[in-house]
């Protein structure tokens, strides 16, 4: 995710297109990389769907259920779907100004509108989030394999399950032996190409997730075993109001899609800007996007809603973590220890999709004019054993992902999802904004920033709070 410099001969765009050279793809075209860039030949409409709602899809549906908790079902899922809108206005447009700029990505684009500080403010931000995406896979995976005890009574891991409680299967040492048994070896491959069979299964895995839970909910409605939830949010005083706003960073990471992110896909990274470029009719973006965020959306729904109807108000951060008790079905312990050995398996094998570019981009930002990062073996090993180190730490000293979303939420993902965008159009270099957009773009300032510093103030009131109580 380095944004660099690129010849003219070195760029296509959909038939033949030219774009001009100083807007630069976040992810660059070095020698290393030759096989992320194919010619595009046209993409189908149904291809194009599925590649974007691959990139949209990540960590996030974890921590879905619990905004539930938070907001109740019908004002959870009235969020779900406008944010879904708003998703769509931001990239729309990201798009109506990379066209007027003759940008091809969003790095250009930020180059295009605030030069090099754009460019760099964008790029800290991808490496803000991806690390914050980074860790919260790592606690899902702690959760899963060694419990967690983050809401204040203890849910317990698969392996405690399996074996009982020993020093071998306690979280620190599990994530461990995990670093370095899966993620070293996977993150040091120099060709993101090598891992394209792990991000095919990775996938599967996802999916049987999914599937395995909604069978769950629908067996146990059916046999009556589980009880209505709450529509509405539990308000009881101002700070109960402040805490619905803590539900925003999660849902702000849970659509970020607008940036040259990190899914493989036959050879391809795929963001907004490369699918736009990859459509042989441009027209068709438009469709694209809102079809994929309204699939994406439905899977966000169908997640929270049985998520949250499976355990009610005993939801926690990581749904994941729930799966440790009696369902009430026939082989309850061996559908939990098929969901959350599958999803656990599931971000193992993504890991190394999102660190390959995040290390290119740490690289770019660190060493903007040195030779391309394969051909260097002192400087890949301490970038990726500096990232895989901090990615460590995070995942064991913030106490579950709900705290890592909040931060990286509330911060890189709504500047890259919202801020940003709209700054795009308010600055309008190339004088195309209308009256409608800079009203739209100051919207989604206001609120960004409003809901985000509220969302931050409410869970520092907590943790304050928190801290206070154990104390006495």
């Amino acid at each position: 995710m380095t944004i660099g410099n690129i010849s003219p001969n070195e760029k296509r765009s959909r038939r033949g297109k030219q774009v001009v050279d100083e807007n630069a793809p976040l992810l660059p075209k070095r020698k290393e990389e030759e096989g992320g860039f194919d010619e595009f030949n046209g993409a189908s409409f149904t291809g194009a769907v599925f590649n974007l709602s691959t990139t949209v899809v990540g960590a996030g549906i974890m921590a879905l259920p619990a905004t539930m908790k938070v907001l109740g079902l019908g004002l959870g899922i009235a969020l779900i779907i406008f944010m879904a809108f708003l998703t769509e206005a931001s990239i729309e447009l990201l798009l109506r100004f990379s066209r007027a700029g003759k940008s091809v990505s969003y790095g250009g684009l930020m180059g295009d509108a605030f030069g090099k500080v754009g460019k760099g403010a964008l790029q800290v931000c991808v490496l803000v989030n991806n690390i914050g995406v980074l860790i919260v896979y790592m606690i899902i995976i702690g959760d899963v394999l060694s419990g967690t005890s983050s809401s204040g009574v203890h849910h317990s891991g698969v392996f405690e399950g399996w074996f009982g409680e020993h020093w071998w299967n306690g979280r620190t040492f599990v994530l461990l032996v995990t670093t370095l048994a899966i993620f070293c070896p996977l993150a040091c491959f120099k060709r993101i190409d090598s891992l394209r069979f792990t991000s095919a299964l990775s996938v599967a895995l996802a999916v049987l997730f999914l599937v395995i839970t909604v069978g769950i909910s629908i067996v146990k409605l059916i046999s009556g075993g589980i009880q209505m939830p709450r529509l509405l949010p539990d308000v009881t005083d101002l700070t109960s109001v402040f805490n619905l706003f803590t539900v925003v960073p999660v849902l702000v990471t849970a659509y970020i899609c607008h940036y040259n992110d990190f899914i493989w896909v036959s050879k391809k990274f795929y963001s907004i800007h490369s699918i736009d470029n990859e459509l042989e009719d441009s027209k068709q973006i438009k469709a694209v996007v809102r079809t994929s965020l309204a699939l994406c959306s439905t899977v966000y729904i169908m997640t929270s809603f049985f998520g949250f109807l499976l355990f009610g108000d005993n939801t926690l951060d990581d749904v994941l973590a729930n799966f440790d008790t009696d369902l009430g079905i026939p082989y309850s312990s061996v559908l939990n220890d098929a969901v959350r050995v599958s999803y656990a398996a599931h971000l193992m094998l993504v890991f190394p999709i999102v660190f390959y570019p995040l290390r290119l981009n740490l690289d770019g930002l660190l060493f903007p004019s040195a030779r391309p990062l394969a051909s260097s073996n002192v400087r890949f090993a301490l970038i990726t054993t500096g990232l895989i180190a901090v990615i460590f730490f995070g995942a064991n000293f913030i106490p579950s992902i709900w705290d890592a979303f909040q931060f990286t939420g509330a911060t890189a993902a709504v500047c890259l999802g919202f801020i940003f965008p709209a700054a795009i159009t308010l600055r309008d270099r190339h004088n195309i904004a209308t009256k409608k957009d800079k009203i739209l773009g100051t919207f989604m300032i206001v609120l960004a920033v409003f809901s985000n510093i509220v969302a931050i103030y409410s869970d520092a009131y907590a943790l304050f709070k928190k801290n206070t109580s154990t104390r006495e």
